[in-house]
C-alpha cells in the first residue's frame, strides 16, 4: 500500500469523514496563514473529503483557504463542491487556475458549473475548452434547465452493429479520448440510433469472434435529452440503470448519463423535498451566516404566525365560556399539540411518496381516503382516554366529550392538512404544503 494511500485512510473516520485532528489542524494552518503546513494536510485526501472540508468552513476561513490553496483546486475538487457556496469559491480562485480545473472536467460537470454563472462568466470559462468540448458544452446549455440534456456528458463510447468483441477491444485499445470511467458500449445504427449496449464486463469475458449485438443487455432503455432529471433519477433507481444513452428528438445518440450523476439527482430531490417540508429554502446550508439563514426562515415563520393569530382570534370569540371553564384553556395546548404531530405524520409520508412515485394520480383519491380514516380512527382512540381521564380527574363526564370530540375533529383535519393536494397530469401528483400552523 503506498505511503499516500495509508496515510488517506489514517486521516479518515470509520464514518469516511476526515478526523477531528485533521480538521483542527487545518483549521490552525488556515489561522496562521500556512500554505506549506495546508498542502501537507491536504494532499493525501481524497477530493470529496477536501470539498466536504471546503463546505464546512465559515465564510471568513473559506476565503483564506482559498487564498491559499487555489493552486491546487482542480476540476475534481471543483465537481465535488456543493452548489450552495460554488459560487463563492469560483469567485475566489484566479481565472488561469479556474480555467485549467474546468478544462479537467467532464462535460457534464461542466455544464453543471457553467449552468449557474452569469453570461459573461460562462463565456471567458468556454473559450478556455477545446472546439470540441465547447461545441458540446454548448449543445447541452441548449437544452432546459433540470433535463436529461444538462445532466448527461457527451464523451459516449459507440461501435457499429457488425462489429465484433475482437474489434471493440482493438478499437478501446487503441484510443486515447476515451472517458477516465464509462461501463457501457453503445452499438449504434447507421444513422446513429443506439440499438443495445454491452457491458465491458460482457466484452472482456467473451471471444473475440462473438458479435456484439448478440451480448447486449436486456435492461437497454434511451431517455430523450428532454425529459425531466427527477424521472431520469427515478428510472434508474427503479430498473438497476448503471448508465443510459440519451437521444435527441430524432432518437440520435448525443449523450450519456451514468448512475453517479442520477444518483446526485436523487440526492438533491429528497432533499428538497424534506426541506420544504421543514420550510427551509432549498439553498440553506450549514455555512450560511445568521442573517442569510434568519432571511430564508422569516417569510414561513411570518405566515404561521398570521395563522397563529387567526386561532388567536377564534378563541377569543369564547371568551365567556372559558371564563367559565377556566379547565377549558388549560386543556386547548392537548389538543392542538396532537393535532400539530398528526399533521407532520401525514406530511411527511406523503412527502416521501411522492419522492418514491408511490403517490399519483391514479391512486391520490385512496391515498386521501386512507388519511382521513387513519384520523378518524386516531380521534376516536384518543377521544376515549380523554374523555375517561376527564370523567375521573376532572369528575365532568361533559368536558371530556367536548375534549373527545375537538380531538376527533382535529385529528381528521390534521391529517387531510398534511395531505392535500390536486392532480397535475394524468401521471403526476403535487403535494400542496400547508403551513403547520393550520394544524
Amino acid at each position: 500500500m503506498s505511503q499516500n494511500r495509508e496515510a488517506e485512510i489514517t486521516s479518515q473516520d470509520d464514518d469516511f469523514r476526515p478526523r477531528q485532528e485533521v480538521i483542527d489542524s487545518v483549521i490552525q494552518a488556515i489561522d496562521d496563514g500556512d500554505a506549506l503546513r495546508l498542502d501537507d494536510l491536504l494532499e493525501p485526501m481524497h477530493a470529496a473529503d477536501i470539498a466536504d472540508l471546503i463546505e464546512q468552513l465559515t465564510p471568513a476561513r473559506r476565503k483564506v483557504f482559498l487564498d491559499l490553496y487555489s493552486g491546487e483546486i482542480d476540476g475534481e475538487i471543483l465537481s465535488e463542491i456543493d452548489r450552495s457556496i460554488r459560487d463563492e469559491v469560483v469567485e475566489a480562485l484566479p481565472h488561469a487556475v479556474l480555467a485549467e480545473a474546468v478544462r479537467e472536467m467532464d462535460s457534464d460537470d461542466v455544464v453543471d458549473l457553467l449552468e449557474d454563472l452569469e453570461v459573461p462568466e460562462q463565456q471567458a470559462l468556454l473559450a478556455e475548452l477545446d472546439r470540441s468540448d465547447r461545441a458540446a458544452v454548448e449543445q447541452s446549455l441548449n437544452y432546459p434547465e433540470h433535463s436529461a440534456g444538462r445532466l448527461m456528458q457527451s464523451e459516449v463510447v459507440t461501435a457499429p452493429e457488425h462489429w465484433t468483441v475482437g474489434d471493440a477491444i482493438a478499437f478501446l485499445r487503441t484510443e486515447d479520448w476515451l472517458p477516465d470511467q464509462f461501463y457501457h458500449v453503445v452499438l449504434v445504427d447507421p444513422r446513429r440510433r443506439p440499438t443495445g449496449y454491452v457491458t465491458l464486463g460482457k466484452i472482456l469475458s467473451s471471444r473475440p469472434q462473438i458479435m456484439l449485438r448478440d451480448i447486449t443487455e436486456d435492461s437497454f432503455r434511451t431517455i430523450s435529452a428532454l425529459q425531466d432529471e427527477g424521472d431520469v433519477a427515478y428510472a434508474f433507481n427503479k430498473y438497476h440503470l448503471i448508465s443510459a444513452p440519451v437521444v435527441d428528438e430524432a432518437d440520435r445518440l448525443v449523450g450519456m448519463i451514468t448512475i453517479d450523476d442520477a444518483m446526485s439527482v436523487l440526492d438533491e430531490e429528497h432533499e428538497e423535498d424534506f426541506l420544504r417540508m421543514a420550510r427551509v429554502a432549498d439553498d440553506s446550508h450549514v455555512s450560511d451566516g445568521p442573517f442569510q439563514t434568519a432571511r430564508q426562515r422569516l417569510p414561513w415563520l411570518i405566515i404561521n404566525l398570521f395563522t397563529a393569530s387567526i386561532s388567536a382570534l377564534v378563541i377569543s370569540q369564547f371568551e365567556a365560556t372559558l371564563s367559565t371553564f377556566v379547565i377549558l384553556a388549560a386543556l386547548m395546548p392537548i389538543v392542538a399539540s396532537t393535532g400539530g404531530i398528526a399533521g407532520t405524520q401525514s406530511l411527511a409520508v406523503a412527502v416521501r411518496a411522492l419522492a418514491t412515485r408511490e403517490l399519483t394520480s391514479s391512486n391520490a383519491r385512496r391515498v386521501v381516503l386512507r388519511e382521513l380514516m387513519a384520523g378518524l380512527l386516531n380521534g376516536l382512540g384518543l377521544a376515549v382516554i380523554l374523555c375517561v381521564a376527564a370523567s375521573v380527574i376532572l369528575g365532568s363526564p361533559a368536558i371530556g366529550i367536548v375534549l373527545g370530540t375537538a380531538m376527533i375533529a382535529n385529528q381528521i383535519v390534521a391529517a387531510m392538512g398534511g395531505c392535500w393536494f390536486r392532480s397535475r397530469s394524468a401521471n403526476s401528483a403535487l403535494i400542496r404544503l400547508w403551513p403547520r400552523g393550520l394544524s
